[in-house]
């Protein structure tokens, strides 16, 4: 059974929730929110359904969570082609 391990972080399912709520980016929202529901029962399969996302990337979330907390799941960028015109 997959499981949020929020006593480690000193977190509760709440507080990820409230994180959630107050993300600046609606991506990190949605992991947060994720764990919470899995947190409250559902399993990644009906996460990943109500979300449309692939259960397994859910389970990443939580395997992610679970080893390094909640500041991995905040969205970040990282891609893209750089700008092609800088402000000097």
């Amino acid at each position: 059974m997959l499981k949020v391990e929020c006593d480690r972080w000193n977190q509760s399912s709440s507080i990820l929730r409230q994180e959630a709520l107050k993300a600046n980016h609606a991506r990190t929202r949605e992991r947060l929110m994720a764990l919470y529901e899995i947190c409250n029962g559902k399993s990644a399969t009906q996460v990943g359904r109500e979300t449309r996302r692939n259960p397994q990337t859910i389970m990443e979330w939580v395997h992610r969570y679970n080893i390094s907390g909640i500041e991995v799941l905040r969205y970040q960028h990282t891609g893209g082609h750089p700008p092609l015109f800088q402000n000097r």
